[in-house]
C-alpha cells in the first residue's frame, strides 16, 4: 500500500475584504516578525556547540520549516484569491458576503456570513460558500427552502432574510 495521496481539492478563490486582510497580517506577522526572532533563537542554539542533542535548536529548525510552509501556502493563494466587496447581483438573493438568517424545522433561527473556505469560523457565524449549506443558499430568496443530507437525515432549512455589510 502506497502512503499517496491525491491533493485536497481547492476551494472557491473568493474572499471577503477582511479575510484578505486577515490573510496578509497573517503572512506580514509570520515573514516579518516571527520568523527573524525563530532564525536568531536557533543561531544562538546553534552556537553553543553540539547540535545532536540542542532542543532548542532542533524544535527552531522544525519551527523554522513550518513557517516557511505556511507562508509559501499564503503567498501562492493570495494570487490566486478575488477578492469580492459587492453582491454579484440582484440584492434579494444570496450572493457571496451575504449574512443570512436560516429558520430550522424546529423554528430555531441561526445567522451567518457566506464567505471564502480561507475564513469560515463557526464560532465567528462564518460558513464557506462550499459548504453544503453554504451551497445550498446560493442564488436563493427569502421564504426558500434548503433540503440537506445530514448523516442523521434529511434536515430542512427556511431562509429567513439576507442583508449585506453595507445594509
Amino acid at each position: 500500500m502506497s502512503r499517496y495521496r491525491p491533493p485536497r481539492e481547492q476551494g472557491s478563490p473568493y474572499i471577503t475584504p477582511e479575510g484578505e486582510a486577515a490573510l496578509r497580517a497573517e503572512l506580514h506577522a509570520l515573514w516579518k516578525v516571527e520568523r527573524p526572532e525563530v532564525t536568531k533563537a536557533v543561531s544562538a542554539a546553534a552556537a553553543n556547540g553540539d547540535r545532536s542533542e540542542n532542543g532548542d535548536y532542533i524544535y527552531g529548525k522544525k519551527r523554522l520549516r513550518e513557517i516557511d510552509s505556511r507562508v509559501r501556502f499564503l503567498r501562492k493563494r493570495l494570487e490566486s484569491l478575488q477578492v469580492i466587496a459587492a453582491p454579484l447581483g440582484d440584492r434579494d438573493k444570496v450572493w457571496f458576503g451575504a449574512w443570512v438568517e436560516v429558520e430550522n424545522e424546529a423554528g430555531d433561527t441561526h445567522e451567518w456570513r457566506i464567505v471564502g473556505p480561507d475564513e469560515f469560523d463557526l464560532t465567528a457565524a462564518k460558513i464557506s460558500c462550499d459548504s453544503p449549506l453554504g451551497r445550498g443558499l446560493l442564488g436563493k430568496k427569502i421564504d426558500a427552502e434548503i433540503e440537506l443530507e445530514t448523516p442523521s437525515g434529511v434536515t430542512r432549512w427556511t431562509l429567513v432574510a439576507i442583508r449585506y455589510g453595507a445594509d
